[in-house]
């Protein structure tokens, strides 16, 4: 009862911290028409695709034997989010995706890997992705995938799946990145700093660079900040910061993606995957 009692009150002076951190921000211009409409609906029809499915079964033996990457306990997307974003990018049939945090590249060989099965498909137009992390990921003395003991690095495994042809990886805080980048993109998932205030700055600028009826992908998102496994652990920022712009009127909803068709972690099929609709 003691730890649960800790618990509690360590999620809300953490709550309380993240606010005054928003605070302190000037409110930001954030439109949302360039978002696609998406319903609970359209989501199910997604992640029940029998043919996205089969296409599935055939990636993740590839990822597997490839990448070898350990699950909880490298603070990476756990497996069950990681098949949904490859549903997703193929549902949508991207053609660009930004990805926003690295981290040990856990997400970022399953875009790549819808994004070549996409390819093989439809040879025109090219695809590709960026991803954004302010550390180096790739490095041998400081990348987090040496840290958490993984054979390979973020880039390597990306050759391992054969995919160095469709990604740039890029060293810089998303900020900047967004402010300074040209392209355009279908899907830009949002997995970076997940401070309330770097959410609410990010998003704005992520709209800028999405395409007409693209998606933008939020994970680590807690809808009412309320815990979503029973072991009472949030993260605040994603819903505190995209709250702020609807506050301010911005034109978007955020909707979680709640219960996968698969397994996540802590033996449930809840995921923390949320998208931002118009």
């Amino acid at each position: 009862m003691r730890a649960r009692i800790n618990k509690y009150f360590e999620r809300r002076r953490y709550i309380h911290s993240e606010k005054e951190s928003l605070d302190q921000i000037s409110p930001l211009t954030c439109n949302g028409e360039s978002l696609r409409t998406v319903t609970k609906q359209d989501l199910a029809k997604m992640f029940n695709a029998n043919e996205i499915r089969q296409e599935w079964t055939l990636a993740e033996l590839e990822l597997r034997s490839a990448c070898q990457i350990k699950d909880g306990t490298t603070g990476g997307v756990n497996p069950g989010d990681r098949r949904a974003v490859w549903y997703l990018v193929k549902a949508l049939r991207a053609t660009s995706v930004l990805e926003i945090g690295t981290h040990v590249g856990a997400s970022t060989v399953h875009i790549a890997s819808a994004l070549k099965n996409l390819q093989q498909r439809e040879p025109h137009p090219t695809r590709h992705m960026i991803t954004v992390d302010r550390e180096d990921v790739n490095s041998a003395a400081s990348g987090a995938w040496v840290k958490y003991g993984l054979p390979k690095s973020p880039a390597e495994m990306i050759k391992a799946i054969q995919c160095e042809h469709l990604v740039n990886f890029v060293t810089e805080p998303s900020l900047k990145l967004l402010d300074r980048c040209q392209d355009e993109f279908d899907l830009i998932f949002l997995d970076g700093d997940h401070s309330a205030a770097t959410v609410y700055e990010e998003v704005p600028r992520a709209l800028k660079l999405l395409k007409l009826n693209g998606v933008i992908l939020l994970h680590d998102y807690f809808p009412k900040n309320r815990p979503l496994w029973n072991n009472g652990s949030l993260i605040p920022g994603p819903y505190l910061g995209t709250e702020r712009l609807r506050s301010e009127g911005a034109e978007i909803k955020v909707i979680p993606l709640g219960q996968l068709p698969w397994p996540t972690k802590l033996e449930s099929r809840i995921t923390s995957l949320a998208i931002l609709s118009r």
